[in-house]
């Protein structure tokens, strides 16, 4: 079979590297081609367009670019029609796979996503469109099925790709990874301030303000895949400060905390079982128009599947360093830490277990051979 998957970000690529490995061990004959990124390339996909090239963050950054993405999504249906799959295979990415689905359902392509769009968060109009569109949609929070159902919509659970992509990943000797790295033997701090450029220049300062409130403890900055060290450089001023790119699971497998951009980062630090505080910060216009629109309790993915506040928010003017300095001491308390694990813990298990990717490729694979 040909399967045609596309894939916007970082966390769109491990996802999809992950289902193109199980597809190929499922379909002996399958020929993928793809956008994401280096992971999807690795696991045996054609890369077309790597997510660097559309990394667009907020309305207003969107805005600024519009002629861009217009030009790629022309390329995109111009690319999936020569190319002719069995099925286009959609990776969260609504901005972009929204508008392709759209095409490519009309044009008599098999369409399935991976990963919902996160209609269950905000303007849940697209829901109309999206079962107009997507002929098998695979969910991996358990809260998402339900909320479709509502609409009418039936849906797959597959549980949550990352607890085999943790589980499956090369266990790291904590002694040998700090004398490779050059740390000391002080608890870590690790800092993950997002993979976009423009969530970095919000969070990464105030994350850097802690340091010399907090002596007894090294900061690691957990560099994204999508970003050069030159870039974080400007922000990087005080020596005591460590720089670790594109090794996220192996910092937080050696994290004692960690300071967290909201994201699929949140839900990878409480599998690894790091106490952490949540934080985002966007423009003001993009943050004031999606207050308008999300109407979500939590911003985290941790406290939206447990359904209450397993780890605090810190968002937008409540960013700052003294309420991160308060926040971060709480989470270094043993006893908060103890409530923390205790989540952390029933978290995993409402995640569903083992085996997302294989299972999503075999309903997959089973469809188009039916």
């Amino acid at each position: 079979m040909k399967y045609y998957i596309l894939a916007g970000e970082a966390s769109g690529d491990l996802h999809g590297s992950n289902l193109i490995k199980a597809l190929k061990s499922v379909d002996d004959n399958a020929e993928i081609r793809c956008w994401g990124g280096d992971l999807m390339q690795d696991a045996g996909g054609e890369l077309v367009k790597h997510y660097k090239e559309r990394a667009f963050m907020g309305f207003t950054e969107v805005l600024m670019n519009l002629r861009k993405i217009f030009k790629l999504i022309s390329f995109c249906k111009e690319d999936i029609t020569a190319f002719n799959p069995d099925v286009v295979v959609f990776i969260d990415n609504s901005g972009f796979n929204l508008r392709i689905a759209k095409w490519a359902k009309a044009s008599g392509f098999r369409t399935n996503y991976y990963i919902s769009p996160q209609v269950w968060a905000s303007r849940a109009s697209r829901v109309k469109a999206i079962k107009r569109d997507i002929d098998n949609m695979f969910v991996i929070l358990p809260f998402v099925k339900p909320f479709y159902k509502t609409h009418n919509y039936n849906v797959e659970f597959v549980g949550h790709p990352l607890i085999d992509a943790i589980a499956n990943r090369t266990q790291v000797n904590p002694k040998a990874f700090r004398i490779a790295h050059k740390l000391d033997d002080k608890p870590i701090i690790a800092l993950l301030p997002g993979s976009r450029k423009q969530e970095i220049t919000k969070m990464l300062s105030v994350m850097l303000s802690l340091i010399d409130e907090f002596p007894e403890y090294q900061f690691v900055i957990g560099g994204a895949p999508s970003q050069d060290f030159e870039f974080y450089k400007p922000f990087i001023k005080n020596k005591n400060v460590g720089f670790i790119p594109n090794k996220t699971y192996d910092l937080l497998s050696v994290s004692y905390a960690a300071l967290v951009t909201s994201g699929t980062a949140t839900l990878e630090t409480a599998l690894f079982k790091v106490p952490q505080v949540v934080c985002y910060k966007g423009s003001s216009i993009s943050y004031h128009i999606a207050k308008r629109i999300i109407t979500l309790k939590f911003i985290s993915l941790v406290n939206l599947v447990m359904d209450k506040e397993v780890v605090t928010e810190l968002i937008q003017n409540d960013f700052n360093k003294k309420r991160l300095k308060k926040e971060l001491e709480h989470i270094l308390d043993d006893q908060q830490r103890t409530v923390m694990f205790n989540n952390y813990y029933e978290l995993e298990k409402k995640l569903g277990g083992k085996g997302a990717s294989k299972k999503t490729a075999t309903l997959i694979y089973n469809a188009l051979k039916a």
